[in-house]
């Protein structure tokens, strides 16, 4: 290579240098940004987070304080005065209809409220309809209740075997006890129905005089003696 090739491409390096210093000096700060928004964005993100856990933290603290005082007008005075809202105010509706020696009508209220607020989450509606049923008792009519609690029984939907089972008991209400029965063991051979359901209904149907089927070993597993 010649010393004027040489020196050509010296001069080209160069130019293609200030050309990319040029750049960097005109766009540079857009990498800032993006680099500052990143750090921002995830700073913001862990404050948030912090924020979410705090409140949390401060709302179950407030809840357990309230439900250890003895008094019951002290104790829903005390979880009336919690600020809450979303889903935390869903759970204060539930806990104040919990407590048998509240205020029924207003806590009836409440659970109607909440069943029909469409911005709770399902599970808290369903629940609510359930303990609104459970506590009215026969002062709601019993095919108004039945009605509450069918419109439960959709598959997917998550109280779905709690309300099947409130429905068996409604029939036994009714003194249809061998159609309360049969909903009782079919239920209690539904996959869905947590444990300790299957073994509240093994109670509630052999005190009826009915009889819950063997339970069958899996494949290869020999059933023990008993």
């Amino acid at each position: 290579m010649s010393s004027q090739d040489s020196f050509v491409d010296e001069v080209t390096e160069a130019v293609r240098r200030d050309k990319l210093y040029a750049t960097f000096r005109k766009w540079g700060w857009v990498g800032g940004v993006i680099v500052i928004g990143i750090v921002g964005g995830a700073a913001w993100s862990e404050w948030q987070k912090a924020k979410e856990a705090t409140r949390a933290q401060g709302f179950g603290d407030a809840v357990q304080a309230a439900l250890e005082i003895q008094d019951p007008a002290a104790r829903a005075t005390a979880l009336a005065a919690i600020p809450a809202d979303g889903g935390q105010k869903a759970v204060l509706d539930l806990l104040k209809a919990a407590d048998p020696e509240g205020n029924k009508q207003g806590a009836l209220a409440a659970l109607e409220a909440l069943s029909n607020d469409a911005t709770q989450p399902q599970l808290y509606r369903d629940l609510a309809v359930i303990k609104r049923v459970s506590l009215a008792g026969a002062d709601m009519a019993l095919a108004d209740r039945r009605a509450a609690l069918t419109a439960l029984v959709v598959p997917g939907r998550p109280m779905r075997t709690l309300a099947e089972e409130a429905l068996a008991y409604l029939l036994l209400e009714e003194g249809k006890t061998p159609e309360a029965l049969e909903a009782m063991l079919a239920l209690h051979q539904d996959q869905e129905a947590p444990l300790g359901m299957k073994q509240r209904l093994e109670q509630v149907i052999v005190a009826l005089g009915g009889t819950v089927p063997e339970k069958i070993a899996p494949e290869g597993v020999m059933p023990q003696a008993g």
